[in-house]
C-alpha cells in the first residue's frame, strides 16, 4: 500500500495522534505525515504511507499557505491562545490602517526567533520539552520567507482582532509572526485560531477527515512531487538510479523527479556533472 492521504486535521488532535489513527485504519506500519501542525490548529496535513513515505520531505520542503486570527492586546507564553496570558493591553485605538502598515514590514526575507513550544533543538533537545520544564534559553533567529500577508478582516475594539493570511517558505512560525505584527504595533498579539489551507500542490479542498479514510483514499505517488521538474531514462537508465548509479545530468536546476518504464522511479539532483538520486522509489 503506497500512496498519500490528504488529511483535514481536527482541533485537538496531534499530527501524531493522526498517523497513528491512519496506522490502525490501514493496517500498514509505514506512515509519517509532512509538516506538523499544533494541536490546536487545523487544516491541511500531508501523509505519506508505505514507499510515498520517502516523498515527505519534498512535500515539506513547499510553500505552505494560513488563515490566522490575531488577538491583539493578548500575549500568552506560547504564543497562542492555549498559553497563560502574561501581558494584555487596550487596542482601543488601533485601527486597520495602522494594521495593514505594520504588516509591510514581515514580507519578504526576514528573521524569526522560534518560540519555545517549537520543536527546534538546542542542546540536543527540543525546545518545547525545556519549556515544559520552564526553561526560557536563547534561540538563534531563524531565516524565513513571507511570500503573501494579507489582511482578510479587522475588528477594532479594546480586543481588536484581524483575520491574516500568510502564505510562506517551510520553517516559518506564523505564531511568531502573530507575535512580532502585535510587537510592532506595541499592543501585543497572539494566535487565536490557526488553519492551513495549503501544502503545496494540496489544498483544503482535497483534504478528507479521518472518519473519510480508507485504502481507495490514497492518491498516488506521482501527486507528492508533481510541482517538481521531471526527466525520462529508459530501461538501463531507471537499473543505474536503481543500484545507487550516477546518470548523465539532466541538465535541471534543482530538484527533479525522474520516470522510468514503470513511472515515477527517483528524485533526483544533478551535482558536480552528474545526475545523482535522493532518494529511489523501488519496492521494499
Amino acid at each position: 500500500m503506497n500512496g498519500l492521504l490528504v488529511i483535514d486535521k481536527a482541533t485537538g488532535m496531534t499530527s501524531h495522534d493522526v498517523v497513528a489513527m491512519c496506522r490502525r485504519i490501514l493496517v500498514e506500519r509505514r506512515v509519517g505525515h509532512a509538516g506538523t501542525l499544533d494541536p490546536s490548529a487545523t487544516g491541511v496535513l500531508v501523509l505519506g504511507i508505505g514507499r510515498a513515505t520517502r516523498l515527505l520531505r519534498f512535500v515539506e520542503d513547499s510553500d505552505k499557505e494560513y488563515v490566522v486570527t490575531a488577538a491583539f492586546g493578548i500575549t500568552t507564553s506560547t504564543l497562542d491562545a492555549e498559553g497563560e496570558v502574561v501581558a494584555e493591553n487596550d487596542t482601543s485605538s488601533l485601527t486597520e490602517e495602522d494594521c495593514r502598515s505594520a504588516m509591510k514590514a514581515f514580507v519578504g526575507d526576514i528573521e524569526q526567533v522560534p518560540p519555545m513550544v517549537s520543536a527546534v533543538k538546542v542542546g540536543g533537545e527540543p525546545l518545547y520539552r525545556k519549556a515544559r520544564r520552564g526553561e526560557d534559553v536563547e534561540r538563534a533567529p531563524r531565516h524565513v520567507r513571507v511570500h503573501e500577508l494579507g489582511l482578510d478582516s479587522f475588528e477594532p475594539g479594546p480586543r481588536a482582532r484581524a483575520t491574516l493570511r500568510v502564505r510562506c517558505t517551510r520553517g516559518t512560525y506564523v505564531r511568531s509572526l502573530v507575535a512580532d505584527i502585535g510587537d510592532a504595533l506595541a499592543v501585543g498579539a497572539s494566535v487565536a485560531t490557526l488553519r492551513r489551507t495549503r501544502v503545496g500542490a494540496f489544498t483544503e479542498t482535497d483534504a478528507i477527515l479521518i472518519s473519510e479514510v480508507t485504502p481507495e483514499a490514497l492518491r498516488p505517488m506521482e501527486t507528492a512531487v508533481a510541482g517538481y521538474p521531471r526527466r525520462s531514462v529508459d530501461e538501463t537508465g531507471a537499473r543505474a538510479l536503481v543500484h545507487g548509479k550516477p546518470l548523465a545530468p539532466g541538465g535541471i536546476d534543482g530538484v527533479y523527479a525522474v520516470y522510468g518504464p514503470d513511472g515515477l522511479l527517483a528524485m533526483a539532483e544533478d551535482r558536480e556533472g552528474e545526475a545523482r538520486s535522493l532518494c529511489v522509489l523501488t519496492q521494499g
